[in-house]
């Protein structure tokens, strides 16, 4: 019997024409499903716009409208894919991931680093592993992106012009496409804890922050003062953070005594951190951090948003962050 997919078309590259200030999304799903024929042999396909937009133009309330849509709709589908733009996919993906939690078809976002109005796009082979890994039945939200499968919240975009563009983060990919034909890794996949059952509240007020030489922790004040529920420290390394010229850790206590969460990751892409080894880590662990561990920062600052969406108790957001909610974090690994 034939797998009946969902495409929903967000905009992005994938869909964009030339215009007058350059290239803006234009093709809607009749266009592209015109062009879908060739790669969607054996699925019955349904195309529905969801909205048409450049992907810097997603901010958190459309991630939660999203997500609403598929909640209303996924029991009629086998699986749904979104056409999304390149540069924000990895959050959507993440944040999916969590508003998400438990649902029981594949959801899969992709999109091209060319538009399918380009004879050498690589959009259609984005589609095509995109449409057959929603008729896999492996429940989980994905990106699929040049002939690869992803954990959509183990994903980031690493390269701005390859099409190459998304790795898999600190976690094996879930499926890859080869001369062998496609290949499930079971073993890596998101496994069910509980019944679907949407949960798109989020927090606003949270806050990215990259460690430099020379930052001053006034900024920390400000954040406070500016009402931030929220803190994503990505710092150096393991976790480093300064202690002596200046005490940003004394202040991160200040924040963490007033009840502002305050979690902390790397900078480098891979491996992840770990508070425990270095007296700065131990100093920052001390000062009521948490760990980000390897989650991506995608991962890690949509989780954050989604967890003090749900509460604000600071023993309840530990407990979220001590745990891995759909394979997005190896808590404790290092």
């Amino acid at each position: 019997m034939e797998k009946t997919i969902l495409i929903l078309n967000t905009g992005g590259t994938l869909s964009s024409v030339m215009k007058e200030n350059g290239l803006a999304p234009g093709l809607t799903t009749t266009d592209i499903q015109k062009e879908l024929h060739m790669v969607s042999q054996g699925v019955n396909l349904e195309m529905q716009d969801f909205w048409s937009v450049d992907s810097a133009n997603i901010f958190p309330e459309d991630w939660a409208a999203l997500a609403g849509k598929i909640a209303d709709i996924w029991q009629d589908y086998d699986g749904i894919v979104v056409i999304h733009g390149t540069d924000t996919m990895a959050y959507t993906s993440s944040m999916l991931s969590f508003m998400l939690l438990n649902i029981s078809i594949p959801v899969v976002l992709t999109g091209s680093q060319l538009s399918m109005a380009d004879p050498v796009a690589d959009a259609m082979e984005n589609l095509r592993c995109a449409i057959h890994f929603a008729a896999t039945g492996c429940a989980g939200v994905y990106v699929a992106f040049n002939r690869k499968v992803m954990l959509g919240c183990r994903t980031s975009k690493v390269r701005s012009l390859s099409f190459d563009a998304f790795d898999s983060i600190n976690y094996p990919e879930a499926a890859r496409i080869s001369s062998l034909g496609m290949r499930v890794n079971e073993a890596v996949l998101p496994r069910r804890s509980g019944v679907f059952h949407l949960e798109n509240a989020y927090s606003d007020r949270v806050f990215l922050l990259k460690m430099f030489p020379g930052i001053h922790r006034e900024i920390l004040r400000s954040l406070a003062g500016a009402g931030y529920q929220g803190i994503y420290i990505e710092a150096y390394g393991m976790g480093g953070m300064p202690f002596l010229k200046h005490d940003f850790i004394a202040e991160i206590a200040d924040l963490t005594a007033q009840g502002i969460t305050v979690l902390v990751g790397t900078q480098c892409r891979y491996e992840g951190s770990t508070l425990s080894v270095y007296e700065t880590g131990r100093r920052a662990l001390e000062a009521g951090c948490l760990q980000a561990f390897d989650m991506t920062g995608e991962a890690a600052l949509t989780k954050l948003m989604w967890v003090l969406g749900k509460t604000k108790d600071p023993q309840e957001i530990r407990d979220y962050f001590s745990v891995s909610l759909c394979s997005e974090v190896s808590v404790g690994v290092y």
